[in-house]
């Protein structure tokens, strides 16, 4: 399996901004515990059945908790025609460069 292409998460921050579509593919109790504001939700067991829900004119930045389950997502965004690039580090790497977050504590 080829690598995806990736970002890092400034990078990411600066696209989303700019208008591509951040998008989290982990599951709704790990959304719900903590994201980055603006995301739309599309979990991995269900995006083989929703995929075509997301825009084809848009960049696709796709992030999960580390990178891996996006990188993932990202190789068959490709396949099927999108833009869409990974978030390195995902969550975690977000998280650590103090970018915008909104969790459940508050």
């Amino acid at each position: 399996m080829t690598e995806a292409p990736a970002i890092d998460v400034q990078e990411a921050y600066q696209r989303t901004q700019n208008g591509s579509l951040l998008l989290d593919v982990r599951e709704p109790d790990e959304h719900a515990e903590a994201h980055i504001p603006g995301d739309r939700l599309l979990p991995l067991t269900e995006f083989a059945e929703r995929y075509s829900e997301l825009p084809r004119e848009r960049e696709i930045v796709v992030y999960c908790r580390s990178g891996r389950r996006s990188a993932q997502v990202v190789n068959f965004l490709l396949a099927q025609g999108y833009q869409a690039i990974n978030v390195t580090g995902g969550i975690i790497a977000w998280h650590e460069a103090e970018l915008p977050v909104v969790s459940q504590g508050g």
